[in-house]
């Protein structure tokens, strides 16, 4: 297993596998309540066979090359998590996406995780764009996009049904020329710091 560090402040990511279920479920049943304000994987993930079966999902798209799903640990408990929720590299695309416990909200965490998760899609896989969807509503993750620097493609009105609503949803992406751009300027800032 490998676990990268996303700073010096206990924080790491981490493959997110079935053998995690437990630890899943009780992540799920702690962030319950904050998760599910935006994002339906707690009402999905309900008991130890809905975890489990995530899981599973995740890890045969990971097989398929059609998804991957990892764990964000702080000082060795599971907090949060990112996805490549799509991934279609034929297409050149794919779409990331994230949670987070109340807990840890507003100290970069998940901007953290999803620029390691970028820099693999785009260095690494070859992709070309990679998108970010979230409710209109949802300002913590729009602020996110927002700091990765990506772009505000659309916004889908009353798209996501979501507890008997509906919801307007933004889409967000960064293109490859793009990220590495972002970086470069972040890399030249860093040195002259």
């Amino acid at each position: 297993m490998f676990a990268i560090p996303l700073g010096d402040d206990g924080v790491e990511l981490r493959p997110l596998e079935p053998w995690n279920a437990e630890e899943f479920l009780a992540h799920m049943d702690r962030g319950r309540e904050h998760i599910g304000r935006f994002v339906e994987l707690p009402d999905h993930v309900t008991d130890l066979v809905s975890a489990t079966a995530f899981l599973q999902r995740y890890a045969g798209k990971t097989a398929a090359d059609a998804g991957r799903l990892y764990g964000i640990w702080a000082d060795g408990t599971l907090v949060g998590g990112v996805m490549f929720r799509l991934f279609d590299t034929a297409a050149g695309n794919c779409e990331v996406g994230c949670w987070l416990e109340a807990t840890m909200v507003g100290r970069g965490i998940v901007t953290r995780a999803i620029r390691v998760l970028l820099d693999w899609a785009f260095d690494v896989r070859g992709m070309h764009r990679v998108d970010w969807v979230a409710g209109a509503g949802n300002t913590a993750s729009l602020n996110v996009a927002r700091r990765l620097g990506m772009t505000r493609d659309a916004v889908l009105r009353e798209s996501y049904l979501y507890r008997g609503v509906r919801h307007d949803e933004e889409v967000w992406s960064v293109l490859a020329p793009d990220w590495h751009k972002l970086r470069g300027a972040s890399a030249r800032r860093s040195r002259s710091s």
